[in-house]
C-alpha cells in the first residue's frame, strides 16, 4: 500500500523577503498545486523565509561547545595545535559523540541544513573521533545532512600509521571523503601525500577535501599538483581545497590558476577569517570555481571563538569582502546557501516548484538587512517539517 503524501501550507510567508504568500509543500518539496484534503497549516506571521545554509567546512570532533571553559596555551604552529587537540580529546569528560551532537544540533537551530564535517584521523585517536561524529550525524539525520571527511590533521608522513587508518575509515564507510593537509609545507612530502590521498579516493570512489594553508610558490605548486591529479583520475566535481590562502587574489598567477581550477571542476572553501585571507568569491566565480563557506573550528584548542551560526558566517564573509551594496550583502548569504549546497551535492533550496522545502523564518525587511542585523531564527524547516523553533530543536 502506497504511503499517503504529506502536505503543509506555510501561511503568510515572504520567500526571499518578497510579497506574502501561502507556500504549499508536498512531501518535502515546494509545490505549485493547490493543497488538497486537510493539510497541516503553519502560520508564519508575515516573516521572511530564506533558504537554510550549508556549513561547508567545520570540525565538530574538536569542539568544547557546552563544556566547562577550556583555557588555551600558546602554540607555534599546526603541530603544537594538533598536540593540544589530542589533549582535549583525552581530557574532556564528554565523548566526541556528545560534544559533536550538541554543536551540530545547535547549528540546526541557527539554520544549517547540511555540513561537511572534518574529523581527525591519527594514531592519537584511531577512528574514535570519526565514529563519534558519525554517531552524532545519525542521531540528527532527520534535521541535518552530514558529509564526513577523514582528516589527517597530524599529517600522513609525519604521523606513521595514518595511511592505514584512512584506508580503514573509507573501507568501512565511516567516512564519505578523504582529506589531506599542506602536503609540502607541513607534511614535507608533496607527491607522497597527494599520491596516497588521491589513490584512496580513486580506489574507494570518494571525494577529496584538502586543507591548504600554504601560499606563495608552495601554495601554487601544491594547487597545480592537485589539479593534475584531479584531471588524471577524472575526479572533477569531487575535489575541494579548503582555505586555499594562495588564492586570495594577490598572486601573479591567480587568473591562470583560477581558470585551471574551474576547468578541472575543483571547488574551494573559505571561512572568511579576515580581509587578507578571505577568498574573492565573485572573481573566482567568473572562472567557474564554486566556493563554499564554513565555520572551521568552534571553541576548540585552536580558538576560543566560533558559534556554528552560518548566518553569522555570511555576515563575516560580507564584512571581510567589504560588501556595501545590497547585491553584495545578499550574495554573501546566497553563497553560503546555494553554492554550499552545490558543493555538497544537494538541490538548491530556492522556493521554486520542486525545490526542497528547506528554509528558515526571521523577522526583517529584506535579505541585505537580515545579513547585517542577524535576527533570531523564529523557526527552521527541513523537508517541509519544522525541526527547530525559537532556538530549540523540536
Amino acid at each position: 500500500m502506497a504511503e499517503r503524501s504529506h502536505t503543509t501550507i506555510f501561511r503568510n510567508v515572504r520567500p526571499m523577503g518578497g510579497d506574502a504568500v501561502d507556500l504549499v509543500v508536498v512531501d518535502g518539496r515546494v509545490s505549485e498545486a493547490q493543497a488538497q484534503g486537510s493539510p497541516e497549516v503553519v502560520d508564519c506571521g508575515g516573516r521572511i523565509a530564506l533558504p537554510t545554509l550549508v556549513d561547508a567546512h567545520i570540525h565538530p570532533d574538536k569542539t568544547t561547545w557546552g563544556e566547562p571553559w577550556h583555557s588555551r596555551r600558546p602554540a607555534s604552529g599546526i603541530a603544537e595545535l594538533g598536540e593540544q587537540d589530542a589533549e582535549v580529546f583525552r581530557d574532556t569528560p564528554a565523548p566526541v559523540a556528545v560534544r559533536a551532537e550538541r554543536l551540530m544540533g545547535h547549528a540546526v537551530t541557527r539554520g544549517t541544513r547540511a555540513m561537511r564535517a572534518h574529523a581527525d584521523i591519527a594514531p592519537a585517536y584511531g577512528l574514535e573521533g570519526l565514529q563519534g561524529v558519525r554517531e552524532a550525524a545519525e542521531r540528527l539525520e532527520h534535521a541535518l545532512d552530514v558529509r564526513i571527511v577523514a582528516f589527517p590533521q597530524h599529517g600522513v608522513r609525519r604521523a606513521p600509521g595514518t595511511d592505514a587508518l584512512l584506508e580503514e575509515a573509507l573501507r568501512t564507510g565511516a567516512a564519505d571523503l578523504v582529506g589531506g593537509i599542506d602536503p609540502e609545507g607541513f607534511d614535507g612530502d608533496l607527491d607522497g601525500q597527494l599520491d596516497l590521498v588521491f589513490g584512496l579516493a580513486d580506489r574507494h570512489r570518494v571525494g577529496v577535501d584538502i586543507h591548504l594553508h600554504d601560499d606563495g610558490p608552495v601554495g601554487s605548486r601544491t594547487m597545480r599538483a592537485i589539479i593534475e591529479r584531479t584531471r588524471a583520475l577524472g575526479l572533477g566535481g569531487n575535489v575541494t581545497v579548503s582555505h586555499a590562502f594562495g588564492m586570495t587574489g594577490a598572486e601573479e598567477d591567480f587568473d591562470a590558476l583560477a581558470a585551471a581550477l574551474g576547468e578541472a571542476g575543483i571547488a574551494l572553501t573559505t571561512v572568511a577569517p579576515s580581509p587578507a585571507r578571505v577568498l574573492p568569491v565573485a572573481r573566482l566565480r567568473e572562472h567557474g570555481v564554486r566556493v563554499g563557506v564554513g565555520s572551521d573550528g568552534v571553541r576548540d584548542s585552536w580558538s576560543p571563538f566560533g558559534d556554528a551560526d552560518m548566518m553569522h558566517r555570511a555576515h563575516l564573509l560580507a564584512k571581510a569582502s567589504r560588501a556595501r551594496l545590497d547585491e553584495q550583502l545578499s550574495d554573501a548569504y546566497l553563497t553560503s546557501a546555494h553554492d554550499g549546497a552545490a558543493l555538497v551535492g544537494l538541490d538548491r533550496a530556492d522556493f521554486q516548484p520542486g525545490a526542497p522545502a528547506d528554509f528558515l523564518l526571521v523577522e526583517g525587511e529584506c535579505l541585505p538587512q537580515v545579513v547585517v542585523d542577524l535576527p533570531e531564527r523564529h523557526a527552521v524547516v527541513r523537508a517541509g517539517r519544522v525541526v527547530a523553533r525559537e532556538g530549540r530543536l523540536v
